[in-house]
Formats: structure tokens, sequence, C-alpha cells
């Protein structure tokens, strides 16, 4: 699968801790990389500099959805279930 023109949301919903050029602590979740155009695209797409979650991100149909609410909603979803512990407060 090829990324969706005007999406975006793999560099917007997940946070990132490695160094990002302009943002050197990383970016939490939910925050767009400062690295993202106006077009939703990466202007470091091939850039030595891209963390390498990043390059290592491959757009699949499971994770995109249907359309660019779908990726933010899955990647949501997918970076609350990888919180570490701490996060939630126990319920017993």
């Amino acid at each position: 699968m090829n990324c969706r023109p005007h999406c975006g949301a793999c560099c917007i919903a997940p946070s990132i801790t490695s160094p990002i050029p302009g943002m050197p602590n990383g970016k939490p979740a939910g925050t767009p990389c400062i690295q993202l155009d106006e077009h939703f695209h990466c202007k470091i797409f091939n850039h030595p500099d891209r963390p390498n979650v990043c390059a290592q991100f491959e757009a699949v149909e499971y994770v995109c959805g249907d359309n660019r609410s779908q990726a933010l909603e899955t990647l949501n979803d997918m970076e609350t279930a990888t919180l570490p512990s701490i996060f939630f407060k126990d319920k017993s």
C-alpha cells in the first residue's frame, strides 16, 4: 500500500522518543511532527536524520484503513495500547 495523499496520520498520532530535526526531544502523541509540510508529506522522507521509527513504518491497510480519520483512530488506539502501565490507575 502506498501512503494516502494528504494523510500524515503516522506523523501526528504516535509519540516519537528519538530526536527529529527541529524536535530534539522527539514529539508527544497527537502532536504533528515539525517536519510535516502543509500537504501532510514528510519534509525529510529520505534524509539520514529521519528517525528509524519513521523509516521503518509501512503503510498497511489494517493500520491506514480507508481514510485519514480511520488511520488516526487506529494509530491513536495503538499508542494507547502500548503506554506503560504506570499511566493507568489500579481499578481494584
